[in-house]
């Protein structure tokens, strides 16, 4: 977008914030404050009249804006913890009762995208939406052998509003960059492009469908969640067809005690099902507001939506597991030395003043009953703490986030007394045994020992080439400066220990294949067969006894 066309939609914005009723947000701005006395020229100063609620005019006001103001009401309306009820209910209708698009032309897309007629595709079709969302809208119907689905439709020509609007955010973010002195380390220009590759993949239903179906398969013996079935024969990148459900809204408490649910287990299961997805599976559903999930009658959740999932690799994991267990401990100098071991914050920054601004922060808090301590809260203060520290803002955790937000503003919702740390915490520790330790190695050599049998045979041939490549002067080895010297080193040392590394390679890999062999369920460290351990140990010996004495770089 064009400057000009970003200065017409900042207007326009500008425009619909005052036309209902929301002038306050323009004038209480930096930008505005010259101007602020334009207020009193409004027709409503002088003509008083009684306005909408609040909550309804700040409703009305982002779904004028479009999708990317309606997510942003999405993601708010779960903090009911953090904002005024009357607010909090009206943006909760932001969720699935947004405005649907005309049924004729939800007829004509379903159709185009499938080249057929809606009656040759569905025994029955139902043509009034039933939920009606920000990038989409669900219809009901059936399909011709008597299987109910819900066909979901994107919204026409959603894709040029969605990319304005994300060319907009992008100038905001270079202006925070380049006009507020903490803007860089904020770094909005990478949060913008995150959220930009977000929402642009829920426009691809396709990838919406995948997301569904790896979810159900994740959570497919699950007691706790279940996860609707797609028919990929009816995905389209603009339409697809799923498993219809029944459940209660979770939102919906007066109806969940009626059927007798327990609040507090579906609360705590609900935390359960984050941390599963999150550090067991790596993949988490990351839109989950009210409007995506139900209860079944068993008090079982139901999940819908799969647009937005977030990932994280091994490192995040690790570091957010531990992060949080050490916080769990109030184990403040761990916390500190994570965030720089990290990244998070500058490698130079003195772990003694780091810990202590943490503690300054968390101690307070801590001394309250921990049904009373918010996570979100927590989060803030901290980051507001670290921004001194030269903490930057990681986009690869925005998802996560706001997602542990919503989680945690949804566990309240339903059980005030809500203790997410006690609910969170055996689960992480749990974790964290299966990463470190026995059960880790073993589990390692587990998944490794079918590449190490493979790759076994060739191993003397392939270190016989390399011998004989050497000898002949043939040895060609292409490396990086900085790794000349540490190299060359090695190589000087290699003639003392090629032969009896290999062999101990070779008992040290038969020990791992005679415990393979021997069933990894019941290989814990006290049952291995006692080839396992003779072989081991002798490779081990080897290993060590070949091992250079001296490893200077200067050492011939």
């Amino acid at each position: 977008m064009s400057a000009p066309g970003q200065l017409l939609r900042l207007m326009y914005i500008s425009w619909v914030l005052v036309r209902h009723r929301l002038d306050a947000l323009i004038l209480a701005s930096h930008l505005f404050r010259p101007i602020r006395w334009l207020q009193y020229a409004m027709p409503w100063h002088w003509i008083p009249r009684k306005p909408q609620p609040r909550g309804v005019r700040i409703r009305l006001a982002l779904e004028e804006l479009g999708p990317i103001f309606v997510k942003f009401g999405q993601i708010i309306s779960t903090r009911r913890d953090l904002l005024p009820d009357d607010i909090a209910i009206e943006l909760t209708k932001l969720q699935d009762q947004v405005p649907p698009f005309p049924d004729d032309v939800s007829r004509k897309l379903i159709e185009e995208a499938y080249g057929e007629s809606i009656d040759t595709l569905f025994a029955s079709f139902e043509t009034t939406p039933f939920a009606s969302a920000s990038i989409a809208q669900v219809h009901g119907a059936v399909l011709h052998n008597g299987k109910r689905v819900v066909v979901k439709v994107l919204r026409p020509t959603i894709k040029p509003v969605i990319e304005r609007d994300i060319q907009l955010l992008y100038a905001i973010a270079a202006g925070v960059e380049r006009h507020w002195p903490q803007g860089k380390k904020l770094r909005p220009n990478e949060v913008v492009r995150e959220f930009e590759k977000t929402i642009l993949d829920e426009l691809d239903l396709m990838r919406e469908a995948a997301n569904a179906s790896q979810l159900r398969r994740n959570f497919v013996d699950s007691s706790l969640i279940y996860v609707p079935e797609i028919y990929w024969e009816y995905s389209r990148q603009n339409v697809f067809v799923m498993e219809r459900i029944h459940g209660i809204p979770i939102s919906n408490i007066d109806e969940l005690k009626r059927e007798n649910i327990n609040l507090q287990r579906l609360a705590e299961h609900g935390v359960e099902i984050f941390f599963t997805q999150v550090f067991r599976d790596s993949f988490f559903h990351a839109d989950m507001h009210p409007g995506n999930i139900f209860v079944s009658p068993e008090g079982k959740y139901i999940a819908v939506d799969f647009g937005i999932m977030g990932s994280l690799n091994s490192s995040d994991q690790r570091y957010l597991a531990e992060n949080f267990l050490a916080f769990f401990n109030r184990d403040y100098r761990r916390v500190a030395q994570l965030h720089i071991d990290s990244g998070w914050v500058a490698k130079g920054t003195r772990v003694e003043e780091f810990e202590a601004a943490i503690r300054t922060v968390c101690e307070p808090i801590f001394d309250k009953p921990l049904k009373e301590i918010s996570f979100g809260q927590l989060l803030l203060r901290l980051f507001q703490v670290a921004r001194r520290f030269d903490m930057e803002v990681q986009p690869q955790l925005v998802l996560l986030q706001k997602t542990l937000l919503n989680i945690e503003g949804l566990g309240r919702e339903l059980y005030p007394e809500l203790d997410l740390w006690k609910t969170a915490k055996p689960f992480l520790e749990r974790w964290m045994a299966e990463q470190i330790g026995p059960r880790a190695l073993i589990k390692h050599l587990k998944e490794n020992v079918p590449l190490w049998a493979e790759r076994l045979p060739k191993l003397p041939n392939l270190v016989y080439d390399v011998i004989e490549q050497a000898k002949a002067g043939k040895l060609r080895v292409t490396i990086e400066e900085q790794q000349l010297n540490s190299i060359k080193a090695e190589i000087r040392r290699s003639n003392r220990r090629t032969f009896a590394a290999i062999t101990g390679t070779g008992f040290f890999l038969s020990a791992a294949i005679i415990a393979a062999m021997d069933g990894f369920s019941k290989a814990m460290l006290g049952n291995l067969p006692y080839l396992s351990w003779l072989f081991g140990g002798a490779g081990i010996a080897i290993l060590i006894a070949a091992w250079p004495k001296d490893k200077k770089p200067n050492d011939e």
